[in-house]
């Protein structure tokens, strides 16, 4: 009789280990090259403000992994602390599964190679074009520092920026309208032109499919709708 209830409870152990580790659905790993010490964060925004999802100290290694419970695709962040009050912090578009992220110690940002998620692949393509944006941006800004202050100079800069900023506003439209069966499409739209034209937000919101109108930047990007 002890013999069977011992294997009952060994059972529900396992049935209840299993069913534990099956929420932790979303795995983050990988390699800042260069670190010795330091603690990562996997974060989000809950309420505006950033929360700790999981940490990993490192001692000795470079390398990472943590895991959560993630319940549909969003936003999430890497932060390293490199325990001396220098803190950096990047993005990406989590989905379940296991994204791999490496980067090195001297270049956070922009040594980071990030593998994972479809969602993280069209926000890589978006950010590319808007990043020439960018780039012609900080042309004109050069460009203002070096004109004559005359008015007619003055007007015609500004009437630059101005094309720049329509330019950029409708790429992002377009580019979330193209992928309205992605969560990508009203991330952009809450993140990026939330101050937008109210008929543009509602076309990309009309044209979302049901899935991602339920989604939570789904939701938000309604949200905002109904607010303007």
């Amino acid at each position: 009789m002890k013999q069977v209830i011992l294997s009952v409870f060994v059972a529900l152990s396992i049935f209840g280990c299993s069913e534990n580790e099956s929420k932790e659905n979303f795995t983050l790993q990988g390699n800042i090259n260069g670190l010795k010490k330091g603690t990562v964060y996997l974060q989000h925004i809950q309420d505006s403000t950033f929360v700790s999802l999981d940490s990993v100290v490192l001692n000795g290694s470079s390398e990472f992994v943590m895991t959560h419970e993630l319940k549909e695709p969003e936003i999430l962040f890497l932060r390293l602390n490199k325990n001396d009050n220098d803190e950096s912090m990047l993005s990406f578009f989590a989905d379940k599964g296991v994204t791999t992220i490496n980067s090195t110690l001297k270049n956070f940002l922009f040594d980071a190679e990030i593998n994972g998620s479809t969602q993280q692949k069209l926000i890589e393509e978006y950010s590319k074009i808007q990043s020439r944006f960018s780039d012609m941006n900080l042309d004109l800004i050069k460009k203002s520092l070096e004109t004559s202050k005359d008015s007619i100079s003055a007007v015609k800069l500004q009437n630059e920026f101005n094309s720049l900023l329509k330019r950029k506003y409708l790429y992002t439209i377009n580019f979330a309208f193209n992928h309205t069966d992605s969560e990508v499409a009203p991330y952009l739209a809450v993140s990026e032109i939330p101050d937008a034209n109210k008929k543009y937000l509602d076309t990309i919101y009309n044209g979302l499919t049901s899935p991602i109108k339920a989604s939570k930047y789904g939701k938000l990007l309604k949200e905002l709708i109904d607010k303007r």
